[in-house]
């Protein structure tokens, strides 16, 4: 607008010129006049592109912020994500460090009874061979001795111990008994249980039945043992079984012998893999 205003002013005075001056200068004013409109015009087109690129500057101005907000807030979103996964893993750390310190405990819990099991194996493996160097003279018939479960049974047959019906010890089978008495008196650690056990042809005479006979039995060597041969009482059971735990079949008189028996029964002190379990 205000270069329109120029130029009709500067017509105005040409042609107010060209009424005063010669024909020749007034070509001249016409040409720097086209001239000037010219250089006008560019200048009115570089004007308006100036101000077009202005307008793309602003607007480029505008969505620049708008992005910059935008990474702003996910900038923000992100610190605050980062801040809650320290936090987690942090609380995880934690939790897997308390994880290896029980896994190290329980791994030396493990490992400590394995050492107990195996001292306690090498226990009953070195009384085994202990009992059966004391008691090697006697024949397989007679006794037996077998480990099952971390258990040593010494199995004394009926014919080694008693007479048919009796619960008095013979002489063959006190002496038995003073052998092996010396083994377990050099074996403080070891628990002893006596089982007896019979066949299943009812009793007859002074027991009222197979039940009391077992016991019976069980209860003479326990009183041998602990009386005459100085076991200590505090580490020996007597039970009786009866004809409930066979051996062997008591449909045949060599069945009915080999369930005709007291059995010793060793076991070695678990106080203290019963303190590890606990």
């Amino acid at each position: 607008m205000r270069i329109n205003l120029v130029i009709g002013g500067f017509l105005i005075g040409v042609s107010l010129i060209g009424s005063c001056v010669p024909q020749k200068k007034y070509h001249e004013v016409n040409i720097r006049n086209a001239e000037m409109m010219r250089s006008l015009r560019d200048t009115e087109d570089r004007l308006d592109s100036t101000q077009q690129k202005l307008v793309e500057v602003r607007e480029e101005k505008a969505e620049l912020e708008q992005r910059l907000v935008s990474e702003r807030q996910e900038k923000a979103d992100l610190e605050a994500r980062l801040d809650r996964a320290m936090s987690t893993s942090s609380s995880v750390r934690q939790e897997l460090t308390e994880k290896e310190q029980r896994l190290s405990e329980q791994q030396q819990r493990l490992d400590l009874l394995q050492n107990l099991l195996d001292e306690q194996r090498s226990v009953m493996d070195e009384l085994k061979a202990t009992i059966d160097k004391a008691l090697v003279q006697y024949r397989s018939d007679e006794l037996q001795i077998n480990e099952q479960d971390g258990k040593l049974y010494v199995s004394l047959q009926d014919k080694l111990l008693f007479s048919s019906g009796s619960a008095t010890v013979n002489q063959d089978g006190k002496e038995a008994l003073a052998k092996l008495a010396v083994v377990l008196n050099n074996s403080p650690e070891i628990q002893i249980m006596v089982e007896g056990h019979t066949d299943s042809v009812p009793i007859r005479g002074r027991f009222e039945d197979n039940w009391e006979l077992s016991t019976a039995r069980a209860t003479a060597i326990v009183r041998l043992l602990t009386g005459t041969l100085g076991v200590e009482p505090e580490r020996v059971i007597a039970a009786g079984r009866s004809f409930y735990e066979p051996k062997a079949s008591n449909e045949t008189a060599e069945g009915r012998a080999k369930n005709r028996r007291t059995e010793i029964i060793l076991t070695p002190r678990l106080n203290e893999l019963f303190q590890l379990l606990k």
